[in-house]
């Protein structure tokens, strides 16, 4: 089924979302993630974007049948409707679709939005009931509000290239945490202000700013060294304190990971794992202070006995003496993983290749519709019906394709 909706005729409860409508003038990640988020779960999603391309994320690969691979994951189930902004008449479009939208997002430059007369407090003071949401690099304010900021900039910024790697490299995240961050911020915060006005009556504004989600996500090495005055060490897959807590290599070529978080855990790895029931109480590795100050020998002995193991015996045996326990997958394991095939986690969504497979949402509602994961749009594909919805006539939305004002 192409819009991955396994119950068409609604048997469960409705989408929580459904009958809102959001408008976003969106580009990259940050606010296209947090719309899809809103998109999946019911609400109408009219994306705003520009006649000369569109979204810039539509044109960073061709991986998925054609189309940009960040676009096809962020975009699905969004109307496009392409307008030149820069001209008063496209400029007013959204204004007229503001005016009956519930949620209003945007993640323009610092200071574009404000220009237009897009920001959040403009447009809140204008339609009280609106939730209108702001998603910047670095927030409205402070000495950094003007800087270009993109994803692997402001990891950096934040501090995780320092604490991701190895303690020769730093490395930034394979994703795009800042990006990932913000959005979700501002998913949950859309949810919440909806909240709010289902209690008084009144949207209002939501800031978020990809710096300060990500400083939020960082907390652990922060207060560490806040409160301990020594930053965490780079360790790859290791953990900076504890031990053993790493992926070691078996015999056939595969790589398995454990994790022991605590000394009874020790114990049952050395006894029923290792084979060597003396390091259970040996003062060197007795307990996880005293392992991580003899990390190198820990990690020795762990390897030695998982060395000769091929994956499956050493997974079998970790998970039989209780051992907290993973493979070291790649991307295409990834998506033939057994635990997501037997939850039934892919769907297909349509898009202007063909049908695309797709992940559930991770939010699932039990007794409700399925997620609405409908189709990946192609530039401009809703324009007409949309211009047409806001009252404009077949000589007005003519006039405004020959001008280059819409596409």
């Amino acid at each position: 089924m192409i819009h991955g909706m396994r119950s068409p005729t609604g048997t469960g409860d409705p989408l929580p979302l459904d009958g809102l409508t959001v408008v976003a003038v969106e580009q990259a990640v940050a606010a296209p993630f947090a719309t899809r988020q809103l998109a999946d779960l019911g609400a109408r999603v009219i994306k705003v974007e520009r006649v000369d391309g569109g979204d810039f994320a539509r044109g960073y690969d061709t991986a998925a049948g054609g189309l940009a691979s960040h676009f096809v994951w962020c975009n699905r189930g969004k109307e496009s409707l392409a307008l030149d902004l820069k001209d008063p008449r496209g400029l007013d479009v959204v204004r007229r679709l503001v005016a009956d939208a519930d949620v209003f997002v945007q993640n323009l430059a610092h200071g574009a939005a404000a220009r237009l007369g897009l920001d959040a407090a403009t447009l809140c003071a204008a339609h009280p009931r609106l939730v209108a949401v702001d998603i910047s690099g670095y927030g409205a304010s402070g000495p950094y509000a003007d800087k270009r900021a993109y994803d692997m900039l402001v990891q950096c910024e934040a501090g995780l290239v320092s604490v991701t790697g190895t303690p020769e490299q730093p490395v930034k995240a394979g994703v795009p945490a800042a990006d990932i961050a913000a959005g979700m911020y501002a998913f949950s915060g859309v949810l919440a202000a909806l909240v709010r006005r289902g209690t008084t009556g009144r949207g209002g504004p939501v800031e978020v700013s990809m710096l300060e989600a990500l400083a939020e996500w960082m907390g652990h090495p922060l207060h560490h060294t806040l409160h301990g005055g020594t930053p965490p060490v780079r360790t790859g897959l290791a953990h900076a304190v504890i031990a053993p807590y790493d992926a070691y290599p078996t015999a056939d070529g595969g790589r398995v990971l454990l994790s022991v978080q605590n000394d009874r855990e020790w114990r049952r790895l050395a006894e029923q794992v290792l084979g060597r029931p003396e390091l259970a109480g040996d003062p060197a590795f007795a307990t996880n202070p005293a392992r991580v100050a003899h990390r190198d020998r820990t990690d020795e002995v762990v390897a030695k006995a998982l060395g000769v193991l091929d994956a499956d015996e050493a997974m079998a045996r970790l998970e039989a003496a209780g051992i907290a326990c993973a493979r070291l997958r790649d991307v295409r394991e990834l998506a033939e993983h057994p635990q997501l095939a037997a939850r039934d986690r892919w769907r297909e969504v349509g898009s202007p290749v063909g049908p695309l497979r797709a992940l559930l949402p991770p939010i699932t509602l039990p007794g409700g519709d399925e997620a609405r994961m409908g189709a990946v749009p192609a530039l401009g594909e809703h324009t007409e019906s949309l211009l047409r919805a806001v009252g404009m006539t077949g000589d007005e939305i003519a006039a405004l394709r020959r001008d280059g004002v819409v596409a």
